[in-house]
């Protein structure tokens, strides 16, 4: 198992910026594909963006192409998610996992709000 911490979240205005980590403990990090994750009130948790284990390939979800970019640096175990442009809509609890999470346990997640 992998041990995830998430953090950066915050309130934000509608068009701003937010960057949000994802620490990892342990030394199987590198191993792993990596994902961010996330779920708004009433909602099922939603896949956001992927990145593979060596960060050379990435995909999104198409509602967040071109404003958000994932990133990864494995020799501090950590993954980052640089949040630009943010609408309303962005606003849930922000999780990274394994990407598929398969059985690794989700942290506590980050909150994001976006006002308008």
């Amino acid at each position: 198992q992998v041990q995830l911490v998430e953090s950066g979240g915050g309130l934000v205005q509608a068009g701003g910026s937010l960057r949000l980590s994802c620490t990892a403990s342990g030394r199987t990090f590198s191993r792993y594909g990596m994902g961010w994750f996330r779920q708004a009130p009433g909602k099922e948790r939603e896949f956001v963006a992927g990145i593979n284990w060596s960060g050379g390939k990435t995909n999104y979800a198409d509602s967040v192409k071109g404003r958000l970019t994932i990133s990864r640096d494995n020799a501090k175990n950590t993954m980052y998610l640089q949040m630009d442009s943010l609408k309303p809509e962005d606003t849930a609890v922000y999780y990274c996992n394994k990407n598929p999470p398969e059985n690794n346990p989700w942290g506590q997640g980050t909150q994001v709000t976006v006002s308008s």
